[in-house]
């Protein structure tokens, strides 16, 4: 594993496991919308990414990023790995921070931002060479959005998870690989439109139906 990554998922999983055991850090660095846009705490747009429900949060999200990073530093490097992470996981989090704009005691926690634009952008370059669990790699991300869309229209109570973070982070990871990698990423637009498909139903329901506010 590149060491870049393995660094990221270490710090990510200690700072998560001192999290779920220390409540005062849990809360000062989790994703709130009064904190961000009342008290200016910008912070928390990257910290919340190194929060985790539980651990199996943790390992899954983990897991997937795991999976997709070897296409991403190989198209992309070091470098690129870090743009895509990041800024997935930023512009997630903003989106997040706009859909929920009206409800300020709003909070979630999680890098599924991050790690959906690193999915997003891993099938536009190699949507077939990747494989988890015997499925191919874009079919997974087509469950994995299809499932965090369904929790985030359905939420639970217990539920503090950043689904709604899913639809920033990929449309910043597909934008990135299609600008810098345009001819290979239109190749596999079939790919990319299927795996869109639940977060096109997303935005309908946000955006046209306002089912969100």
């Amino acid at each position: 594993m590149n060491s870049i990554v393995l660094v990221i998922i270490g710090i990510t999983c200690i700072v998560s496991y001192l999290g779920l055991n220390n409540i005062r850090m849990f809360e000062k660095y989790k994703f709130n919308v009064s904190a961000i846009t009342g008290r200016k705490e910008y912070f928390r747009l990257i910290s919340s990414a190194f929060l985790h429900a539980d651990f199996m949060h943790l390992f899954f999200n983990m897991l997937s990023l795991y999976f997709f990073q070897g296409a991403i530093i190989s198209f992309f490097g070091n470098v690129g790995f870090l743009i895509i992470y990041f800024g997935s996981m930023i512009l997630g989090n903003l989106f997040s921070l706009l859909i929920y704009k009206n409800q300020p005691w709003y909070s979630a926690i999680g890098a599924s931002g991050a790690v959906s634009g690193v999915i997003f952008a891993s099938i536009a370059m190699a949507p077939n060479e990747i494989s988890i669990n015997f499925l191919p790699g874009w079919l997974f991300g087509t469950l994995y959005f299809g499932y965090s869309v369904y929790m985030m229209l359905n939420p639970k109570q217990w539920d503090n998870l950043g689904h709604s973070a899913h639809l920033g982070g990929a449309f910043f990871g597909l934008v990135y690989s299609i600008v810098m990698h345009p001819d290979l990423a239109m190749s596999n637009i079939l790919y990319l439109g299927v795996m869109a498909l639940p977060l096109a139903y997303l935005s309908y329901q946000i955006f046209i139906k306002k089912k969100i506010r």
